[in-house]
């Protein structure tokens, strides 16, 4: 039996929407990971098992080879850095923009602006590419509270239709990035499962084209 494979996923949409191109390549988990309480999934191929993580961990669990793949949102690889990682595939799913959004024609309080993200890494380089000075609050959640309560005058979140933002009086006014998920892989396991990561690969993208 061959050295079994494992691919990191994470719940939601992401999820949902991988798993046709999962099936496109053979793999179709046998446990529903919505009712299921297991973290490995085992899946129709015995050798393949899905490994169901937080999103933000995926880069992290591939890049140290506790995956040997994986699908993370480009947002995600961005704040990551993508050390350690093959990026091969863009699977088009789970498309959003990532947005530097506030008050719209409201210029900010300070001299050095509060911008609240979860994205600290990718906030910071963005600004520093533009030479302006900006403190960055690092927050996990409800972004468009910020500048509602006066913790920040901008924030840089995902923006998918931008209607949570318009029903908080915000908008979004800096694009950063179009965001979609990707396919990782792990650097080492791209050489030892070469072959069979390979046929995954274009099977997935087979998929994507269609």
């Amino acid at each position: 039996m061959s050295a079994p494979l494992t691919i990191a996923l994470s719940k939601g949409r992401i999820f949902k929407e991988t798993l046709p191109l999962l099936a496109a390549a053979g793999i179709v988990p046998i446990d529903d990971p919505d009712t299921s309480r297991k973290l490995i999934l085992d899946t129709q191929q015995a050798d393949v098992k899905l490994v169901i993580i937080r999103a933000t961990d995926v880069p992290t669990y591939v890049q140290y080879g506790a995956a040997d793949m994986g699908v993370a949102g480009k947002d995600v690889l961005l704040e990551h850095g993508g050390e350690g990682l093959y990026e091969p595939l863009d699977l088009n799913i789970a498309r959003c923009r990532l947005m530097v959004a506030g008050h719209p024609g409201q210029p900010p309080r300070l001299s050095r602006p509060r911008v609240a993200t979860k994205y600290a890494n990718t906030t910071r380089r963005w600004f520093a590419d533009q030479g302006r000075q900006v403190e960055v609050i690092k927050l996990y959640g409800s972004m468009e509270l910020a500048p509602l309560v006066g913790l920040a005058d901008y924030i840089v979140d995902v923006v998918d239709t931008g209607n949570t933002l318009k029903a908080n009086g915000l908008a979004p006014l800096e694009h950063i990035a179009d965001i979609s998920s990707r396919l990782v892989i792990n650097k080492a396991a791209m050489k030892m499962k070469h072959a069979r990561i390979k046929a995954i690969m274009a099977r997935m993208a087979a998929a994507v084209s269609v």
